[in-house]
């Protein structure tokens, strides 16, 4: 039982530790082109070969 003690403070700062690591992702805008993949799936320019 005295594990638990240890446990849930960890468990809290790793958690913690992520939710920042998300909103430096978010800051640091690498979710703001939700289209161009859409686009780049669609496109038969690298169909026959591979990229150069």
């Amino acid at each position: 039982m005295g594990i638990v003690l240890y446990l849930i403070p960890i468990s809290l700062f790793l958690g913690g530790l992520g939710l920042l690591a998300f909103f430096w992702t978010l800051k640091s805008k690498q979710y703001d082109d939700p289209d161009g993949d859409a686009h780049r799936i669609l496109s038969d320019e690298w169909d026959d070969k591979p990229r150069p």
